[in-house]
C-alpha cells in the first residue's frame, strides 16, 4: 500500500487529509513538524510527502530543503500562499507540486496519483520501473531489459526498498532493521554481503544503481 507522509502543525487539518487519502486507499503518517518529519522520513520507508508550506519553527521551505539532502521522495506543498514567487521558491528548492488550501478531496488524490506515476509508482499497477530495471510485485520478480534475473528472497527485498526509495539513502544499519528484523544477532556484514552479491546479478550497468555512501550506507538511484 502507498504511505503518504502528512505533514503540517495543525492537527485539524492532518486528520481531515488522512480521512480522505485513507478512502481513497492510502496509508497515512502524520507529523506535526518539520523535525519530526525528518525523523520519520529516516526511518520509515514513504512513498510521497504531503508538506505544509507555513509551519512555526521551521517552515515547509526549509523542511524540503533538509529532505533534499538524502531523498528524492516526492513532495508536494501544501499552501495557503497564491503568491507566484512562493510558489517558485518551493518548487527551486526540489518540491515537486503544490497545492492551494482549501482543496477538495478529489483534487488532492488526483494531485497524489499523478505525481506518483510521473515518479515511477503506480497504485493500480503491479510493476514499478527504474531504468532498465522493472519490478512485478506480484510475481516478485525483478527483470532486467526483459530477462528475468534470480535472486533470493532477502536480495529481492532489498531491490524492492530501493526502486521504491529512490534517491534515499539507507544506513546499513536501517536495512538491518527492516529487512532481517530487530531480533536478528547478525552483524552489519550481512547487508554488505547481499549488496555485493545483488549488484553483481544486476550486472555492470543497472548494479551501479546501487551507490555506496561512504560512512553511511547504500543509496540506489538510476543513472545514465
Amino acid at each position: 500500500m502507498t504511505t503518504i507522509l502528512v505533514v503540517d502543525d495543525e492537527q485539524d487539518m492532518r486528520r481531515l487529509i488522512e480521512m480522505h487519502l485513507h478512502q481513497a486507499g492510502f496509508q497515512v503518517i502524520q507529523a506535526g513538524n518539520g523535525n519530526e518529519a525528518i525523523d520519520i522520513l529516516q526511518s520509515r520507508i514513504i512513498d510521497l510527502v504531503l508538506l505544509d508550506v507555513m509551519m512555526p519553527e521551521k517552515d515547509g521551505f526549509t523542511v524540503c530543503k533538509e529532505i533534499r539532502q538524502f531523498s528524492k521522495i516526492p513532495i508536494i506543498f501544501l499552501t495557503a500562499l497564491d503568491a507566484k514567487k512562493d510558489l517558485v521558491k518551493g518548487l527551486q528548492l526540489g518540491g515537486d507540486d503544490y497545492i492551494v488550501k482549501p482543496f477538495t478531496a478529489v483534487e488532492l488524490t488526483a494531485r497524489i496519483s499523478s505525481l506518483l506515476r510521473r515518479t515511477g509508482f503506480t497504485m493500480n499497477s503491479s510493476t514499478i520501473t527504474k531504468g532498465l530495471l522493472v519490478n512485478d510485485t506480484l510475481s516478485r520478480q525483478i527483470k532486467l531489459e526483459n530477462k528475468k534475473i534470480i535472486l533470493t528472497l532477502k536480495e529481492y527485498e532489498l531491490i524492492r526498498l530501493f526502486m521504491e526509495n529512490e534517491g534515499k539513502v539507507f544506513s546499513r544499519e536501517q536495512l538491518l532493521e527492516l529487512l532481517w528484523g530487530l531480533s536478528y544477532e547478525g552483524g552489519t556484514r550481512t547487508v554488505d554481503t547481499h549488496i555485493k552479491t545483488l549488484r553483481l546479478k544486476l550486472g555492470e550497468v543497472a548494479g551501479k544503481y546501487i551507490e555506496t555512501v561512504w560512512g553511511i550506507g547504500y543509496r540506489f538511484e538510476v543513472t545514465e
